[in-house]
């Protein structure tokens, strides 16, 4: 049946502009029409079967997009350091039959979460066993109500790298990269995730964190392996010479990035040996703000974490207002799973773009759709209210135009045209509260 959501005020992010109008939605889930009051009046005297919803004061946005997430966590961040041993443990049982069902429930309820608070889509870059295709395959064949995931397995990482060895395949010369990215294509990837540097999480001594792990050489053959099956290559990358030899190497997207000079904003820009000509930014402020912005008796982190985190952050942000300054592609991920960031509140990392660099709460809205989706690679489909794309809507009771926490006061998601359905989940109010910064 047709879905007529009228006369809300709907965000043309293409154009960055408001205006009233009727949204037409057919029964396979696309947008079929956009209509003004008068021409929405002359189509109902002509319809036979329409159920209308009156969105009247309401504002529709296209449906939120999560460059970078993962699912597998809450996002509560640990109160101890987990006990090498036990790790283990739990990881081998994870591995069994009963161990990747549980791994694939609690991502199921991640993105249901993030669904029903807005993201209607999410690019999810690294996860366990494979879990994330089977669940992206299970929401496509059984139709289910539920996020569009974008997926890319394992990590490849050096030997004890980043996420190595429990979210990370790994390899140390250019032909084992080239095997790892085989047996994650064979496995249904939609992306490769790469491990270029150290990470903050769980780097062991100072200075880790954003150290050089892959070498130039084992970019180029991944990127050369991943480019030749059309599979696209995001990049964890914290430090300015790590994003030299990602770029160098023909990485598709920078999560993360970090200080730029001339060569590599140039690279940017003008990259030969990524799939588009070019490549993309995707900083993740909401993962990394807490390290760097909370004392360390209110995180609870120790002297290490909290010395990384707060040199990378501040690299990561002057990496992002360059993208600005030099109109570098870029795109808003939030890093869901991570310590501090959980599946309900996509719309502080916009806040956090709009506080940290200088575009207007429009421009980091459309940065959140439309921008997002040509990064990902799915604009034809996703990324704004326009005829002939799926009906991916967010209805809020405010302007997120003039409050980008608007974004929150939900009244309807629509995925694909179908209403999603509204469920309870646990919030963490303490740090909700920790969080306001």
């Amino acid at each position: 049946m047709t879905l007529i959501l009228k006369n809300a005020i709907i965000l043309d992010v293409k154009k960055q502009q408001k205006i009233q109008r009727s949204i037409v939605i057919d029964s396979d889930g696309n947008i079929q029409h956009v209509f003004s009051s008068n021409e929405i009046e002359t189509y109902l005297d002509h319809s036979t079967e329409a159920k209308v919803m009156d969105c009247e004061g309401y504002y529709i946005s296209p449906g939120l997009i999560n460059a970078h997430a993962h699912l597998f966590a809450s996002g509560k961040p640990l109160n101890k350091k987990v006990n090498p041993t036990f790790l283990k443990l739990g990881y081998k049982l994870l591995s069994t039959k009963i161990g990747n069902f549980c791994v694939k429930n609690i991502m199921k309820r991640n993105a249901l979460i993030e669904l029903q608070n807005g993201v209607t889509t999410l690019r999810s870059l690294g996860e366990f066993f494979y879990q994330d295709v089977s669940l992206r395959d299970e929401f496509i064949q059984k139709r289910k109500v539920a996020p569009t995931l974008l997926v890319a397995g394992f990590f490849l990482s050096t030997t004890d790298g980043h996420g190595a060895p429990y979210l990370a395949l790994e390899g140390d010369s250019p032909w084992e990269g080239r095997k790892n990215v085989r047996k994650n294509i064979k496995k249904g990837v939609d992306w490769i995730k790469i491990c270029v540097t150290g990470g903050v999480t769980d780097a062991k001594k100072l200075g880790e964190a954003g150290s050089l792990q892959l070498t130039e050489e084992e970019i180029k053959a991944i990127c050369s392996e991943a480019h030749k099956n059309n599979t696209s290559v995001a990049a964890h990358v914290e430090s300015t010479e790590g994003v030299r030899i990602a770029l160098k190497g023909g990485v598709d997207t920078i999560e993360h990035g970090a200080e730029m000079d001339e060569e590599i904003i140039e690279l940017f820009k003008n990259n030969p040996y990524s799939l588009k000509g070019y490549s993309s930014l995707v900083p993740t402020f909401q993962a990394a703000a807490p390290f760097a912005l909370l004392k360390p008796e209110l995180t609870g982190l120790n002297n290490i974490t909290y010395i990384n985190g707060k040199s990378i952050y501040y690299s990561m942000l002057k990496g992002y207002q360059q993208a600005l300054g030099n109109n570098i592609s870029f795109g808003i991920g939030n890093d869901a799973s991570m310590s501090f960031v959980t599946h309900y509140d996509f719309w502080r990392e916009l806040r956090l773009h709009k506080k940290l660099g200088s575009q207007n709460n429009f421009e980091i809205i459309k940065a959140a759709t439309l921008q997002n989706a040509k990064l990902l690679n799915i604009d034809k489909e996703y990324g704004s209210i326009e005829i002939g794309k799926k009906a991916d809507l967010l209805i809020t009771s405010k302007d997120p135009t003039i409050d980008l926490k608007n974004l929150s006061e939900i009244v309807s998601v629509f995925k694909h045209g179908q209403p999603v359905a509204q469920y309870k989940y646990k919030k963490y109010k303490n740090l909700d509260t920790l969080l306001d910064i």
